[in-house]
């Protein structure tokens, strides 16, 4: 049985570069749109790994054994997208882990899984592989999830940030996904891939570091964390005040990102269309109109979420999405409801 692929179908996809897996679990926070009134403006990329809560089924594959191909977890009643919870009542983490206890079983094995809310268990023969004789149940799962985004802002007292715009959601489901734990990494751009009507773009970048921060909460208007120590770069930014969502006018505004130059810098928009009772992650339409950066992405790219939108020298609100068949145009937060979503 060969694992399954997923095709992106939506007309406006987010822009966190997904690798791999994910992230969860977070104290009160406390940035909230009552006490920040001016905040140090993003716009550099940053790293995320983060663990979700239970192992996802991505896919499932033959286990050779002496006997022929078996498919001992799918014959159980497992199947993709099933987040494995326990093995024999014990929790699991990792692969690594799933894996290590599947090989040393000596017999049948009872996998504890969450499904639809809903938590079922199934018990499981693993088979002995000839290929290198462990004991092997035939699925494939994942346990992390890495990307690229980028910073909205940062509360310079505290160095807590905010970014993306939107959250990190399962790519089979769309729904957002629990974080146990997340680590922020240093990420530099090395390339673009440019976005044409029908096929997004992409920043590519590669992480630089092995931590520098943590991610604290995931919600559907922004990731959330706090950085070790703010970085030199992000020290050099302007510090701008917040603007209410009543101050974003439709007109000329801008975006700031880091592209393949290696260096944020401030492109032109225009904000076309507003939704004042907006409290999700598409308050806005934007597009793109600079030249320089039409010619080096096309227009927004995936990995440029999160970019802070300024106007008239405020903070605004961050992209958020862009439209698959018109990539100079895409979707912006307010401000505020990124801020009220961290609160």
């Amino acid at each position: 049985m060969k694992k399954c692929l997923n095709k992106i179908t939506s007309i406006a996809l987010s822009f966190i570069c997904v690798c791999s897996i994910l992230f969860a679990g977070s104290e009160a926070f406390i940035i909230n749109a009552e006490n920040v009134d001016e905040v140090i403006v993003g716009g550099v990329p940053f790293g995320v790994k983060f663990y979700s809560e239970g192992l996802v089924i991505v896919g499932f594959c033959d286990v050779i054994t002496d006997s022929g191909a078996v498919t001992p977890a799918y014959d159980a009643g497992l199947r993709v997208n099933d987040k494995i919870t326990h093995v024999n009542d014990t929790p699991v983490r990792t692969s690594e882990e799933l894996a290590s206890k599947i090989d040393r079983s000596t017999n049948e094995i009872k996998i504890t899984y969450v499904r639809g809310g809903e938590i079922g268990s199934v018990i499981i023969s693993p088979a002995v592989s000839t290929e290198d004789g462990k004991r092997k149940t035939g699925m494939w799962v994942r346990d992390t999830t890495a990307g690229i985004g980028t910073v909205t802002f940062v509360e310079p007292e505290s160095g807590m940030f905010a970014g993306l715009g939107h959250g990190i959601c399962d790519t089979e489901t769309g729904e957002l996904l629990k974080m146990e734990r997340g680590v922020v990494v240093d990420v530099k751009i090395s390339g673009i891939e440019k976005g044409v009507s029908g096929t997004p773009g992409e920043l590519k970048g590669y992480f630089t570091s092995e931590k520098s921060g943590v991610l604290l909460k995931n919600t559907l208007c922004g990731v959330f964390g706090v950085f070790s120590e703010v970085s030199e770069e992000l020290k050099s930014n302007p510090r701008l005040k917040i603007a209410d969502r009543e101050d974003v006018k439709t007109g000329n505004a801008s975006i700031i990102c880091t592209v393949d130059d290696g260096e944020a810098a401030e492109y032109a928009i225009v904000i076309k269309e507003i939704n004042e009772n907006s409290r999700d992650n598409r308050s806005f339409l934007i597009e793109v109109t600079d030249e320089k950066l039409l010619s080096k992405t096309g227009g927004i790219v995936q990995g440029m979420s999160g970019s802070p939108i300024i106007q008239n020298g405020r903070l605004v609100g961050a992209v958020t999405h862009v439209l698959v068949n018109n990539p100079a145009r895409g979707y912006g937060i307010f401000i505020d409801n990124m801020l009220d979503a961290a609160g």
